[in-house]
């Protein structure tokens, strides 16, 4: 750390983080250059219409591959695409948002590969999960589109970060979960509030599970760690 250099009021984010919310930042310029009529002609209106039917997951797309064994290659791609777009600028603000804040602690304790692989592995994982439980309660399928489920394995990161201070401290390891409820606490209230809140939300606790789980192995000396702490109970 070179102390002797003055500190800058912006704190700078890891280019990795960067590399996951300068996508979606893009996308919404280029709709918002669409919506105006600057780009795309007469069709750039439906630029994010377009861009959502291209980037979406359906369920099915897994749902196919586990029950029929037919694997589309050629979209597979959806597994991670679906994380760049979203349905309205809010939409995208609050995943940049919580991307940039979260994505900048955790990049603190796991490497840039390591962030890449909680980030996209918690997206995956959630689509799976979201695809499973659609197919098994036989709910109507939405395509998954938005960062949701990818950032909130940011949260399970985080969440396993504190748990994992928290028990070093001997204290209530059940505070780490705090960030967690309180998310979910203001979704449910926005989507009573705003309604289309859709099953969505199964995605995302998923990709907290996801991003809690894959710390242990992603996060340096995770594991050990973690069972460190576990064998002080």
């Amino acid at each position: 750390m070179r102390s002797s250099l003055p500190e800058s009021p912006l704190n700078p984010l890891p280019p990795v983080i960067w590399l996951l919310t300068v996508p979606v930042i893009a996308s919404e310029a280029v709709f918002a250059l669409g919506g105006a009529g600057l780009i795309g002609g007469a069709e750039g209106v439906g630029l994010r219409l377009s861009a959502i039917r291209m980037a979406a997951f359906p369920p099915e797309l897994a749902q196919r591959a586990w029950t029929l064994g037919a694997f589309d290659l050629e979209q597979m791609y959806r597994f991670l695409s679906f994380v760049f777009i979203h349905v309205n600028a809010m939409h995208a603000l609050f995943v940049v948002v919580f991307t940039l804040a979260l994505g900048n602690m955790v990049a603190q304790n796991f490497r840039p590969w390591a962030v890449l692989a909680l980030y996209f592995g918690s997206a995956i994982g959630g689509a799976l999960v979201y695809a499973a439980i659609i197919q098994a309660v036989g709910a109507r399928s939405a395509p998954l589109i938005g960062g949701y489920p990818a950032v909130y394995g940011l949260v399970g990161a985080f969440t396993f970060l504190i748990w994992t201070r928290l028990a070093a401290e001997n204290a209530n390891r059940m505070r780490a979960f705090t960030l967690i409820g309180m998310l979910l606490l203001f979704q449910l209230v926005f989507g009573l509030i705003f309604g289309g809140a859709g099953l969505g939300w199964i995605a995302e606790i998923a990709g907290f599970g996801f991003g809690f789980a894959l710390s242990f192995v992603l996060v340096d000396g995770g594991m050990a760690r973690a069972l460190a702490q576990l064998r002080q109970r």
